[in-house]
């Protein structure tokens, strides 16, 4: 794949939609049938939209009065991320992994992006560095690790997707 055309653009952001979706569905899965905790994209952009308003850090985001279309921001915002990580994957990996993709690379970089919630979501949103706040910080970070780890899987998935033959 040539690394300057719009294609590659488009494979970029087609990984990144398809990791999110994954770990999407993951959620659903892990929450309804597992009972684990899932994130919630609204509360997500309830912090995000304060952001304007120069408020970073919440004591406990849900007890911060709501914003207009927060659950639209926090899931865009969902969204926007899944595409940033996987243009982080082609910044590290390059086009030759979005040809030939390999699960390694997908998994080390779906596991290093716990590191954002782990230490700057969760914190400011008042569970605590990796969520030492909240009723089960175990559960909360294993349940964090492995949604993490669906995602770089997605990653990978959705890579092997576009390259399968048409």
């Amino acid at each position: 794949m040539n690394p300057n055309t719009p294609e590659l653009v488009i494979a970029v952001v087609a990984i990144g939609i398809g990791a999110t979706a994954l770990l999407d569905l993951w959620a659903l899965f892990a929450g309804h049938v597992l009972g684990l905790p899932v994130a919630n994209w609204a509360r997500v952009g309830r912090w995000l939209g304060y952001f304007p308003k120069g408020r970073f850090v919440h004591h406990d985001i849900a007890a911060a009065p709501p914003i207009a279309s927060e659950r639209l921001i926090g899931w865009s915002a969902h969204y926007i991320i899944g595409i940033f990580y996987a243009t982080v994957l082609f910044l590290f990996f390059g086009s030759n992994w979005i040809s030939n993709p390999t699960l390694a690379p997908a998994l080390a970089i779906g596991l290093a992006t716990v590191v954002a919630p782990f230490f700057i979501m969760q914190p400011a949103m008042g569970a605590g560095i990796a969520a030492a706040n909240t009723p089960n910080p175990l559960v909360a970070r294993l349940s964090s690790i492995l949604g993490h780890s669906v995602f770089g899987f997605g990653l990978y998935l959705s890579a092997l997707i576009l390259t399968m033959p048409g």
